[in-house]
């Protein structure tokens, strides 16, 4: 009689179990439906080094660590947030919508920049696809501008606050629980 009442409980746990773990792998790969872009008008006429970054809006751009760091200098005068992201990445999925929808609305004060590391180019022009944004990303498959900007960070999601001198003010390491947290960091951090 005991066996009887164990195999509906044994049952039950194993499909509560694979139940859980369909909806951890279903996760992993993607942060659900894409957010719609918000509109990127009114940065398209950006004065300045924010509208030549701007110009380069939801490209993925080479150059390595040297054009990266060249773009810090010409944004110098403006906060910079530096959002280090893979499309392999899930907490980058579920994060990229706050940064569609701070850079459009904080885009004219504060500069924002993508940085893909250790990813594809082929999946990550296909994740820019899925959730564009009016800044460039720069293209970093060897984790080069990834080691410069967080060399503590073990892997993305990453993103970096820099203050208008091109200082770097604070690394948050991990993802972002709201679009809420990532303006009060924002703020905090970049003065915006």
């Amino acid at each position: 009689m005991q066996a009887r009442t164990r195999r509906p409980t044994l049952c039950l746990l194993a499909a509560v179990c694979l139940a859980a773990a369909a909806a951890a792998l279903a996760g992993c790969g993607s942060g659900g439906a894409p957010a719609r872009a918000p509109d990127y008008g009114a940065l398209r006429d950006a004065p300045g080094a924010l509208g030549r970054l701007y110009a380069q809006g939801n490209q993925l751009l080479g150059g390595g660590a040297g054009a990266f760091a060249a773009r810090l200098r010409e944004l110098r005068g403006h906060p910079v947030v530096v959002n280090v992201w893979a499309s392999w990445c899930g907490p980058c999925r579920v994060e990229f919508p706050y940064f569609q929808r701070l850079s459009a609305r904080l885009g004219r004060r504060v500069a924002f920049l993508g940085v893909d590391s250790d990813d594809n180019a082929a999946a990550a022009r296909t994740f820019l696809g899925e959730y564009p944004v009016p800044y460039p990303s720069y293209s970093d498959p060897d984790k080069e501008i990834f080691r410069a900007v967080a060399p503590n960070a073990l892997g993305p999601p990453v993103t970096a606050f820099y203050d208008a001198s091109g200082k770097q003010a604070y690394v948050h390491i991990g993802q972002f629980a709201s679009a809420a947290d990532l303006a009060a960091e924002i703020r905090r951090y970049a003065g915006a």
